[in-house]
């Protein structure tokens, strides 16, 4: 730019003094002819050199760039460095993007990107493979148009993506895909597909593994278990040197039979995906059975309360796992809080959600293990866990049944100073109900 300034300033002195030396050599008509010769040569090869740089730009390759002269000499350098160096930019980029195109093409699972109006842009094989796409065909067609399961519109509109989805396929007899979408940049998003066929076998495998495990072991349970409590209540038939034992024996048999109740009614969970059969039950009735299994339960060690809810409250949903997943909560604050502890039962709506909240003044739980509670058999004391006759499998059921009925549970502990479980479920399962008057007596 500095080297175009100067040429342009040296071109403007020279005219001027040709144009001196005219006037002082001859007269001012000539001089002013002299300068608009010089002014018209000048336009003329601007002109010209303008006309070559628009000729280049329709093929600008840099092979055959106009060499110029003057000014033009500087300007088309110029244009030569900057398209050789973006030249450069551009062959590093697409080399960058083949590399992409290639990793993405040998992942296992599959990829398409979206744009912000859900349209696809790019496609990986595998995902052609599984999602039935062509990326010469379908590049730039919604997505909505080529997977039609209503599962995917549905979570493709949901605008909530933080858990995949799993989907049949439609291609592939027998095959179970899990879909999820990552929202990144303006509005596009990432949809990434991957064949889950094996793990959802053998997941069926473990289940009906444990059903019929624990189906066979159910009836020598109860026969042991039986045959220990006649002898046990027979005059005579059990010295006194080892009844100790026979009630050790006992409370195994007992303990063990509970941990398969459990296993058989989580196993029956995972193996009913259908929604379960719904009645409008009356909350005032189910808390109030709630409050009397605690009480019972307790034996008069803890101090139970019940806050009163508004009349006429009914919930819909399958009455017996409702009951089960509430009386667990309910039980479980039994069990984990001392003697003389409070335990508070309460039902409230939060917003546009149901919660069923239990409050105790318990041990209470520290916060490395709050989210690992509704995992199978885990426990933060196993030690106290047999002692209370826990099972480890209570907080999974209870998960299991809230997302049957599109609900969640939540966790709030402190060591020392007590929990609050909380079953939330959505605000629309709520009925409400007239109440009817009692009769006024003459």
């Amino acid at each position: 730019m500095q080297d175009i300034r100067w040429k342009a300033l040296w071109l403007a002195l020279a005219t001027t003094l040709v144009c001196l030396i005219t006037w002082v050599a001859k007269d001012a008509i000539t001089a002013l002819w002299v300068l608009s010769a010089i002014l018209l040569t000048y336009l003329a090869s601007h002109l010209y050199w303008l006309h070559q740089l628009l000729q280049w730009f329709k093929k600008p390759e840099l092979n055959a760039m106009p060499v110029g002269s003057g000014i033009w000499e500087d300007v088309f350098a110029a244009i030569y460095y900057e398209k050789r160096r973006h030249s450069r930019s551009q062959a590093q980029i697409s080399s960058a993007l083949d590399r992409f195109r290639h990793a993405a093409s040998a992942l296992p699972d599959g990829v398409v990107l979206l744009n912000g109006s859900d349209q696809i842009e790019w496609c990986n094989p595998t995902a052609e493979q599984q999602l039935g796409l062509s990326m010469r065909q379908d590049a730039g067609q919604p997505i909505s148009y080529l997977v039609r399961p209503i599962d995917f519109i549905q979570y493709l509109h949901r605008q909530d993506y933080a858990e995949p989805i799993k989907l049949k396929s439609w291609r592939t007899t027998g095959a179970t895909l899990e879909i999820q979408l990552v929202p990144f940049g303006a509005n596009q998003k990432l949809l990434i597909s991957r064949d889950v066929s094996q793990l959802e076998k053998l997941e069926t495998m473990r289940r009906d593994f444990i059903a019929n495990v624990s189906h066979e072991l159910r009836t020598p349970l109860t026969v042991v278990g039986g045959f220990i409590e006649t002898l046990t209540d027979m005059d005579g038939a059990v010295p006194d040197s080892t009844r100790a034992y026979f009630a050790m024996m006992q409370e195994q048999t007992s303990r063990m039979r509970r941990l398969i109740e459990d296993l058989l009614t989580l196993s029956q969970l995972e193996n009913s995906p259908e929604a379960p059969q719904e009645t409008e039950i009356d909350l005032q009735a189910l808390l109030n059975m709630l409050l009397h299994e605690g009480v019972s339960l307790s034996k008069d060690k803890h101090e139970i309360t019940l806050e009163p809810i508004e009349p006429g409250l009914f919930i819909k949903g399958a009455h017996e796992e409702l009951h089960s997943a509430m009386g667990n909560l309910v039980s479980n604050a039994v069990r984990y809080t001392p003697q003389g502890g409070k335990i508070n039962l309460k039902l409230f709506q939060r917003g546009k959600e149901v919660v069923f909240s239990v409050h105790d003044t318990g041990i209470g739980i520290e916060q490395q293990h709050i989210d690992r509670l509704t995992e199978r058999f885990y426990r933060v004391d196993r030690s106290r866990s047999r002692e209370t006759g826990g099972t480890g499998l209570g907080l999974s059921i209870v998960k299991h049944i809230l997302t049957r009925h599109q609900g969640h549970i939540e966790i709030e502990s402190e060591a020392g100073k007590g929990s609050t479980f909380s079953i939330v479920l959505p605000q629309s399962r709520l009925v409400h109900k007239a109440v009817q008057a009692a009769p006024v007596s003459a």
